[in-house]
């Protein structure tokens, strides 16, 4: 197991030179760069443009940049956001937490929720139920979560005016009075926020994931270990929990390997449509801005993440699947 590791790791280092580099090259491949803004404003002079410059090694070509970049990563220096003159990782740390809630929260929710309507499906193949489910979930799957984020919003803003009182908050991760809470009342200040982001991203995950089980269980369900177990007279509780599943959620188990770099990718447009207070808001100011630091950095930690996240897959699987060896 442990050259296995040792080999991914490895493997990693040319990947991650090639993926960052190749982000760098195409950041500064973009027309102009952040100082434009401050070329055309007359009350910058140049010698505050050539002294920005030599503060951030933009006066440097862009390999020797990249080089610049590369040797403080490793050491765990991100870097210096152009946009707010702070360190990176002061600025997308806090951010990390805040989209880490939505991701995980959500992720759970979706295994919790998605695993029994795609078994409950799977059994009763083509009932009045399943029948109702595939229909609720190829409509759902026709749209993106921000569309239903922005229908949740309008919902809310309605049921909130009816009833003339704040049943559910539109947007935020915090209400006004947050400070004055307790540490319990803080906790729950913020799961009440949550409830409307993670429903639009709950949404869409489940109409896919579900359907996606649902045909994996059917396909075990039709083998030949699984007729076996029927005839030896097992019962359907364990040919269906004990046989099928976990053959079927082996892909499912695969896919926990995108947790982690999903941290990094935050909730998506939920995050901005909900002014949730996550990495792809600073992402997205980051892109226009053109500040390079800030975007590298996050593709990088993002690769590393995924390294890992897929190491720790291989892991579960091979606890899952005992047919599955790692050398």
């Amino acid at each position: 197991m442990l050259p296995y590791i040792l080999r991914r790791f490895v493997n990693l280092i040319p990947v991650f030179i090639g993926a960052t580099l190749l982000t760098f090259l195409i950041i500064q491949a973009a027309p102009g760069d952040f100082l434009d803004a401050k070329r055309l404003d007359p009350r910058t002079t140049p010698a505050t443009i050539a002294r920005i410059e030599r503060q951030f090694g933009l006066d440097k070509p862009v390999f020797v940049q990249y080089g610049l970049w590369l040797k403080n990563f490793v050491t765990g220096n991100l870097g210096i956001s152009f946009e707010s003159n702070v360190p990176v990782w002061d600025l997308i740390g806090p951010k990390v937490f805040n989209s880490m809630i939505l991701v995980f929260g959500s992720t759970f929710l979706l295994y919790f929720i998605a695993i029994p309507i795609g078994i409950y499906g799977a059994v009763r193949q083509y009932s009045l139920g399943d029948k109702t489910i595939s229909l609720v979930s190829y409509f759902f799957l026709g749209f993106p979560s921000f569309f239903f984020a922005l229908i949740l919003i309008f919902g809310i803003i309605q049921l909130n005016w009816a009833l003339n009182t704040k049943v559910f908050p539109v947007g935020g991760m915090t209400s006004e009075y947050y400070d004055t809470l307790s540490p319990i009342g803080k906790v729950l200040n913020v799961l009440w926020h949550t409830l409307a982001p993670m429903i639009a991203l709950l949404l869409r995950s489940i109409a896919s994931e579900s359907r996606g089980f649902r045909a994996q269980m059917l396909e075990f369900l039709n083998q030949d270990f699984v007729r076996t177990a029927r005839a030896k007279g097992l019962s359907e509780r364990v040919v269906i929990y004990k046989h099928a599943l976990r053959n079927a959620i082996t892909p499912f188990v695969a896919n926990i390997g995108g947790l982690l770099p999903a941290i990094f990718s935050g909730a998506g447009f939920v995050e901005v449509v909900f002014n949730w207070p996550g990495l792809t808001p600073v992402f997205l100011e980051a892109l226009f801005s053109q500040d390079i630091y800030v975007n590298v950095s996050i593709g990088a930690i993002t690769l590393v993440l995924l390294v890992i996240g897929n190491l720790m897959a291989d892991f579960l699987l091979g606890a899952v699947d005992p047919r599955i060896r790692y050398y």
